[in-house]
């Protein structure tokens, strides 16, 4: 006997399962999501939400420039000048230094002579003086011209006892000059003077004297002459006295050298 073959109809699986309803990841009446763009509902009802609400924004204000004002213009350009101005004299120092190497000239008083020294009737003191003075010009390429307007006083204590004043002439390179200089002057009301000065010499055996010298000169660099300057000679003496006509024995001598513009 033939086995009859049962064939039985097969249902379909994804009939026979009922479909899940959707989950909705949002609620209901709720936006999509807490940080992404808002509903069309919220944004109708007024509802939405920005992530800048309840902060503030610093705001930046542009500050103008300062200006300066013209006084601090001129002041600073003034400056600037006179800078300037420096540094050009010092790179014109430092050139002619080295190309002249300019030394000062040197003086000293050789001889002293008194013709005349000597108290009149009226306390009035007469002084005559002859002074040897030597200069010397050390410079190899350096010339002097010593100009007119010198003055040269001789004094004891704080009392001016003659003056005068050396001639024109010019000192060329290396080259040393012995000038003999007449000096005269009177001093008024000088009994105490003389007095004082005659207990000194008697005491300690000298007197000093002072010889002041302001002489203006120029100076010639090569064939260049730079303008007017003065030269300012203060030589201390000590003698062993001031007689007239006496040979007058100087026992030291020292002299220091200045330059005024």
């Amino acid at each position: 006997m033939a086995d009859h073959q049962r064939i039985h109809p097969v249902q379909d699986v994804e009939a026979v399962l009922p479909h899940a309803p959707e989950a909705h990841l949002v609620p209901r009446g709720a936006s999509k999501s807490d940080k992404g763009d808002p509903t069309g509902r919220e944004m109708e009802a007024g509802q939405y939400y920005s992530p800048f609400q309840g902060r503030r924004i610093p705001v930046m204000h542009s500050t103008p420039p300062k200006k300066r004002s013209c006084f601090r213009k001129c002041l600073c350009w003034t400056i600037c000048l006179l800078l300037l101005q420096v540094i050009v004299v010092a790179i014109t120092g430092g050139i002619i230094y080295l190309v002249f190497r300019p030394k000062l000239p040197k003086y000293s008083v050789s001889k002293l002579q008194i013709t005349q020294f000597n108290l009149n009737d009226d306390q009035s003191l007469n002084a005559t003086f002859d002074v040897s003075i030597t200069a010397r010009n050390p410079n190899k390429k350096i010339g002097i011209y010593y100009e007119g307007g010198s003055r040269i006083n001789v004094w004891y204590t704080n009392t001016k006892l003659c003056e005068g004043g050396l001639p024109k002439f010019y000192q060329g390179h290396r080259n040393t000059t012995e000038l003999v200089v007449p000096l005269s002057g009177q001093t008024q009301d000088a009994s105490g003077l003389l007095t004082t000065l005659q207990q000194q010499q008697q005491q300690t055996g000298n007197v000093p004297i002072t010889l002041r010298v302001r002489q203006p000169v120029r100076i010639k660099l090569g064939s260049f002459k730079l303008p007017k300057i003065k030269f300012v000679v203060r030589c201390r003496l000590l003698v062993d006295s001031l007689s007239e006509n006496n040979d007058i024995s100087i026992q030291s001598s020292s002299c220091k050298f200045r330059l005024r513009l």
